[in-house]
């Protein structure tokens, strides 16, 4: 492997670790999560994989970690920037085409995974999307009572009703919707 193609590796994924991410931003959270954090706590929530389903944990843990490389190129890209998603896409292939040329011959089983990942073709990149929507609904749930803000992040909330599919991660999910309707309902209640 070429050393000097890996040390511009390590410097593009360590963008990753100080890029907040764009969806918080957006919204004035103060101190948002970095798109590594997120990948991170995704990463970690491999490891809930029931042995007893039919999924490769390593594949889905190196698959979150993969899933949104390409933000080091082309940053942290939300439905508010208006490119389309086959555009979104399209620059984020070519950026991880670029990622995975400085990584010798890993690089085609990084792309291949991150192309698996985004045309959803497995059951392990449909469990990722899921713990992708599951993390989502946390980090909007612990910037609510963080901030004391309950329901301002709605959008988040309504944009993942109803979309993950895994019934133990439904079942977080729906844990995570029922303690924060429970902090609204509070809250509304110290207002009035």
């Amino acid at each position: 492997m070429d050393v000097k193609k890996l040390k511009e590796f390590m410097e593009l994924i360590g963008v990753l670790k100080h890029e907040k991410r764009a969806g918080w931003k957006l919204h004035n959270v103060s101190n948002p999560e970095t798109i590594a954090g997120h990948m991170y706590r995704m990463a970690m929530l491999s490891f809930l994989i029931d042995s007893n389903e039919n999924l490769d944990k390593n594949k889905i843990m190196q698959m979150t970690l993969i899933h949104d490389l390409a933000e080091c190129i082309v940053g942290d890209i939300t439905p508010h920037d208006n490119i389309t998603p086959e555009v979104k896409h399209e620059m984020e292939d070519k950026a991880m085409e670029q990622i995975c040329q400085l990584l010798g011959d890993k690089g085609p089983e990084i792309l291949e995974m991150f192309r698996e990942y985004e045309q959803q073709q497995s059951p392990e990149a449909k469990y990722v999307k899921d713990l992708d929507r599951l993390d989502l609904l946390m980090q909007a749930y612990e910037y609510e009572k963080r901030d004391k803000t309950p329901g301002h992040l709605q959008e988040f909330f309504n944009a993942i009703n109803g979309k993950i599919r895994h019934p133990f991660l439904n079942k977080i999910a729906n844990e995570i919707n029922e303690e924060r309707e429970e902090l609204i309902r509070v809250s509304d209640k110290k207002d009035c």
